[in-house]
Formats: structure tokens, C-alpha cells, sequence
């Protein structure tokens, strides 16, 4: 039991609000930040990255990067661009990249679905 005295739990209550309700360590320091999807984000989004630079080719690269504001590998974040602005860049057609884009991202799919 003296062990005991020196523990606090975080249900316990440690004082009561304005309204006569008891307040918990747990009340304090709880968060809408749920950390389980947030630790899942970050390691999708790592390998999305390395997914990117490990299976596309660097048109298909150059094209996901612009399309969607993606880090290019110089660290470079853009603003996504539209199909039509990408073609007019690289002077080539919108359909043409309308096909690069889904071969790519069906590459990247494939990827993620690899068990």
C-alpha cells in the first residue's frame, strides 16, 4: 500500500469544473487527434514516396509530382497543376497525359496492394 499512495491514475478525479463536474488528468490532456490514423498517414505517405521513386519512370514521376504538388526529388513542393497545364509545359497533349497519369497511379496501386 505505501507504494501505492505515490500513484495517480488518469480517471481519477483532480479538481471539478465550473459546472460541479469532476475533472480528470484524461479531460485535460485528451485530443480529437486520433493517434493510431495519424501514425498510419505518416507511414502511407513515406511509402507513397518511395513507391513514386521506386516504380515510375521520370515522365510518369514528373507527371504525378506536377499533378498533385508532390516533393519532386529536390525537395521542391508545387501547387497542383491542372492536365491542361502540365501538357502546355511539356508540350505534349492533355489525353496523352491523362494516359500517363493512370498508368501511373495503377502502378502505385499495385504497389500499395502488394501484400
Amino acid at each position: 500500500m505505501k507504494h501505492r499512495r505515490d500513484e495517480v491514475f488518469i480517471s481519477e478525479p483532480i479538481d471539478c469544473d465550473a459546472e460541479g463536474n469532476s475533472l480528470t488528468i484524461e479531460d485535460i490532456y485528451s485530443s480529437d487527434v486520433n493517434v493510431e490514423q495519424t501514425a498510419e498517414l505518416k507511414i502511407n505517405s513515406e511509402k507513397l514516396y518511395r513507391f513514386i521513386y521506386e516504380e515510375l519512370d521520370d515522365r510518369e514521376r514528373e507527371i504525378i509530382c506536377k499533378r498533385y504538388g508532390v516533393a519532386d526529388k529536390n525537395g521542391r513542393v508545387g501547387t497542383p497543376m491542372t492536365q491542361r497545364e502540365i501538357a502546355k509545359q511539356m508540350g505534349i497533349s492533355r489525353s496523352y497525359i491523362s494516359r500517363i497519369e493512370k498508368k501511373a497511379l495503377e502502378k502505385l496501386r499495385a504497389r500499395f496492394d502488394e501484400k
